[in-house]
């Protein structure tokens, strides 16, 4: 009994730890935009005094959107992306950052995997290009925001958002 007791505590301690060193933590927004319901989950990191763009995320190469496990993104019914059709469902969300001009996003038939290591063009359901927002104020953590019109997403200087229409 006491070495039950003691095992268990210890559990309760490890996993207690882990949550509270965690450096990206897995977060969620939800909202409905112009009759759509959007959930997003995604890993949150933080700038922490680095260089973001063409620094810790690299011009030019996919990037899984968040940290750690694939950022994905729901929607109850179809959906129009940027102008764009989409059918309703669970998408990995990517973007690849640009260093001029437009940046990519991209919605991706895989929703459940690590990073961008598996990720492949082939499953790509929606790809769009959107205009980014630089902002003269820091966002520190990475946010996700559904508002009645769009997926916004917010990291360091940078804003981009995702219009939204139903079908």
């Amino acid at each position: 009994m006491k070495q039950q007791f003691l095992f268990l505590a210890l559990l309760i301690f490890s996993f207690s730890s882990v949550a509270i060193a965690q450096k990206s933590p897995r977060m969620q927004a939800n909202g409905v935009a112009n009759g759509v319901t959007v959930d997003i989950d995604y890993s949150a990191p933080s700038v922490k005094e680095r260089k973001v763009w063409g620094g810790l995320e690299a011009y030019d190469a996919v990037w899984r959107a968040g940290a750690d496990k694939n950022t994905t993104i729901s929607f109850d019914k179809a959906v129009k992306v940027g102008g764009e059709n989409l059918t309703a469902g669970k998408y990995g969300f990517f973007i690849i950052p640009k260093k001029e001009g437009d940046w990519v996003a991209i919605f991706n038939k895989k929703n459940d995997g690590w990073g961008a290591y598996g990720y492949d063009q082939n499953e790509d359901a929606l790809r769009l290009n959107i205009k980014p927002e630089w902002k003269d104020k820091n966002q520190e953590q990475l946010n996700y925001s559904v508002i009645d019109n769009a997926i916004v997403f917010a990291w360091e200087k940078l804003k981009l958002s995702l219009p939204i229409s139903g079908q």
